[in-house]
């Protein structure tokens, strides 16, 4: 049996983690998927479960991706978790800063089975790596 992939969505919005979990499970069975509504508590869930990636959402309120992400990219243990950054961000420095802290920026809308694909890769390719 293949194992799967974990996999933390990271977002305010519940309605959004709900329907990229459901669309993800919906076309594949290759994941675990955690929904963690905050960057704070995706940094405390870290400490026990370490995901195969994150999808991360930027505008949050408290803690936002940005800062999420500088934090777990400055933590040894956590580093080399890819970060994908799901976010309604479009305007271009954000794009630039986006694709130079993570593996991928992708923007809101956006389609479950193109999603599927490019965690893919990154799951591919982070399997190179090791």
């Amino acid at each position: 049996m293949k194992e799967k992939k974990s996999i933390f969505i990271v977002d305010d919005n519940k309605d959004l983690i709900y329907s990229v979990k459901e669309g993800l499970l919906s076309i594949s069975d290759d994941y675990e998927i955690t929904g963690i509504e905050s960057g704070r508590k995706c940094l405390d869930v870290l400490k026990s479960k370490i995901p195969d990636i994150i999808l991360l959402d930027i505008m949050m309120p408290g803690m936002d991706g940005w800062d999420v992400c500088a934090k777990i990219k400055s933590n040894k243990k956590y580093e080399k978790i890819p970060i994908v950054f799901l976010t309604a961000k479009t305007d271009a420095i954000s794009k630039s800063m986006g694709r130079l802290a993570s593996e991928d920026y992708i923007e809101k809308p956006f389609d479950v089975k193109d999603l599927k694909k490019r965690i893919d890769e990154i799951l591919k390719t982070q399997k190179q790596r090791k």
